[in-house]
């Protein structure tokens, strides 16, 4: 899932490290309006277009980059998704919220405006794990993130986190050090 200002072209990079044919791939493009759609809403959006792409008895894993991970996340913890998905990527996407999204107001981008510290949709899914918990979950970051803001604050308090040697928040999924480290823990076998 891409984030905001994103699109699944954002994964190329990615896909190109590793041997495409030994996955099935999927890349949906969730229209977010710069920050317009509520996260809630585009969270149900991804779920019509798992079930459309791959139906409902298929277990998939999920990656998620920052916003992304936030969507991902709603639709894993508020959607059910927890119960046909393996494993769960987030990178570097505010599970805690970030800094930088304070000054927005709701009205204007709403979807922005929910990655807010102590927003309520990020209380909500905070104060209940327990879904999260039958899921394998995999954190990447870096401390140096100015988006997810503070970075080091952008893993989930459950399963693995790694920091990755980049310094800004694009780089986490762009520069070839962290796309090394990405391919080869999401990509097992590659």
């Amino acid at each position: 899932m891409h984030g905001l200002w994103n699109n699944p072209k954002l994964f190329d990079k990615l896909i190109k490290k590793i041997n495409k044919d030994d996955y099935q791939l999927y890349r949906p493009h969730l229209p977010h309006e710069f920050g317009k759609i509520s996260l809630r809403w585009l969270a149900s959006d991804l779920d019509a277009k798992i079930e459309q792409l791959v139906g409902s008895q298929i277990d998939i894993d999920i990656v998620g980059f920052s916003m992304g991970g936030l969507i991902s996340r709603i639709w894993l913890q508020n959607h059910n998704g927890f119960l046909r998905t393996k494993r769960f990527f987030s990178i570097g996407s505010p599970h805690l919220g970030t800094y930088t999204a304070q000054i927005i107001p709701s009205f204007f981008m709403p979807g922005i405006a929910e990655m807010k510290r102590g927003s309520s949709l990020l209380n909500q899914l905070n104060n209940d794990l327990t879904s999260l918990e039958k899921v394998e979950c995999v954190s990447f970051f870096t401390k140096w993130d100015l988006m997810s803001f503070p970075g080091w604050q952008a893993k989930l308090s459950i399963g693995d986190s790694y920091h990755l040697p980049v310094l800004t928040h694009k780089e986490l999924i762009t520069n070839n050090k962290s796309l090394d480290i990405l391919a080869k823990k999401i990509f097992k076998n590659s």
